[in-house]
């Protein structure tokens, strides 16, 4: 039986990604919206609730899904604290993938990236640095890929939003023994690229991903769709989805 799919953002890049390759995947996108479409009239007839629409639209739509009861993936990024720790609280009744990327070679570079900063750590020398490359359209920034890559780097670190550096102008001084760099380049049709570096005294360690069709991002996204309307009620990660833990 098709699963039938409520996706926000049908319109854009992602949307249209999805809808081209459902059927492959036993889903069906019943009901298509965009801006300025109404979810509630199409929210009874479906299995679960995509979203690749805007930033702003997300909490609306999760609390929609909420009253509804019906699971939830998420792949819009750049929420403010707020607005993301609002949405976080609805895992409590539905449950929900979000995700910043969903392919499945990124969450495997999360996975490394976690293995990595074990062993590197703040004692070990290396200093890390996380860049990223998209699009010329990209309006957010960093991505929300590595805004989870830092972190990761945060947290081996027990460091905090002060430490990352995002780019370096003027004169920055010397790097500090607990900085953490971050770097955002845009331009032409880049899909997506991170690379997270471990600079170390005589060598250097990099882990990177790159992605050249935005359809691995639909079949991710649609993988997590089917896994997460068995789940009971709570806030996950692509990475439970794909089984990997640190």
């Amino acid at each position: 039986m098709s699963l039938k799919i409520l996706l926000s953002g049908a319109k854009g890049r992602m949307g249209s990604a999805i809808q081209s390759i459902s059927s492959d995947h036993g889903c069906t996108v019943s009901y298509p919206i965009d801006l300025g479409d109404k979810p509630e009239d199409g929210i009874e007839h479906c299995d679960v609730v995509i979203d690749f629409s805007l930033r702003d639209a997300t909490l609306s739509l999760a609390q929609l899904a909420k009253e509804h009861n019906k699971p939830m993936v998420i792949g819009t990024t750049g929420h403010s604290k707020e607005d993301r720790h609002a949405i976080e609280q609805l895992s409590h009744f539905i449950p929900m993938v979000w995700a910043g990327n969903f392919s499945t070679g990124v969450n495997l570079l999360f996975f490394l990236t976690q293995q990595a900063a074990k062993v590197l750590d703040l004692n070990s020398g290396f200093d890390p640095e996380v860049i990223e490359m998209h699009h010329r359209l990209k309006k957010d920034a960093p991505s929300g890929t590595a805004d989870r890559l830092l972190e990761i780097l945060k947290e081996s670190r027990n460091a905090s939003d002060k430490d990352v550096s995002h780019g370096r102008e003027g004169m920055p001084g010397e790097r500090k023994v607990n900085e953490i760099g971050s770097h955002a380049l845009r331009g032409g049709d880049i899909v997506g690229e991170h690379t997270v570096m471990f600079a170390g005294m005589g060598e250097r360690i990099e882990l990177t991903h790159r992605a050249t069709d935005r359809v691995i991002f639909a079949a991710g996204a649609l993988k997590a769709a089917k896994w997460v309307v068995n789940q009971p009620a709570n806030l996950y990660s692509m990475q439970d989805v794909l089984g990997l833990t640190a």
